[in-house]
């Protein structure tokens, strides 16, 4: 008689990810459609650490690269950490990827200077769409809250107008 295959359990979600807000100098910010939900979630890039031990700015790259292709490390393409921490609820649709109990995440948030041209290269199973807007637009338009008021700062943390 046949033995099943052992069946891999996928590890749990580290409750600490990154916010990367990618942006021109001209303050276009890219959101990307997630495509894992129903409705038109528009977001920035996000993602969880790998590792508990990954650095942020780890994440960070990683993700820009996994979720749009870009390289950050491209010439005109700067990185830039702002220092910032949201705490929030996890949503409840979203709990069970993290381990039992886990009802927060803790999500340190990232700007990506790029050129105006740069382009954008979705993984299909994470992303169905992107579109470039100003970023009061792309405030308006972002699902999540902290993703929103990380647009509305980004004139502030450029040297820019006020948000």
């Amino acid at each position: 008689m046949g033995q099943r295959p052992v069946q891999q359990q996928r590890p749990y979600k580290i409750p600490q990810s990154v916010l990367v807000v990618i942006h021109t100098a001209d303050l276009h910010v890219l959101l990307i459609r997630r495509a894992d939900v129903a409705t038109d979630h528009w977001q920035s890039v996000t993602g969880s650490k790998d590792a508990v031990d990954e650095p942020f700015e780890q994440t960070a790259i990683r993700e820009v690269w996994e979720e749009t292709g870009i390289d950050v490390y491209r010439p005109g393409h700067a990185l830039t950490d702002w220092h910032l921490e949201n705490v929030y609820e996890i949503y409840p649709h979203w709990r069970h990827r993290y381990a039992p109990g886990v009802m927060s995440n803790r999500e340190h948030v990232f700007g990506l200077q790029v050129p105006a041209a740069t382009v954008v290269r979705l993984n299909p199973r994470e992303h169905n769409d992107h579109v470039w807007l100003p970023h009061r637009a792309a405030a308006e338009r972002c699902f999540s809250p902290s993703n929103a008021e990380a647009c509305l700062l980004l004139p502030r943390l450029m040297g820019g107008e006020a948000a």
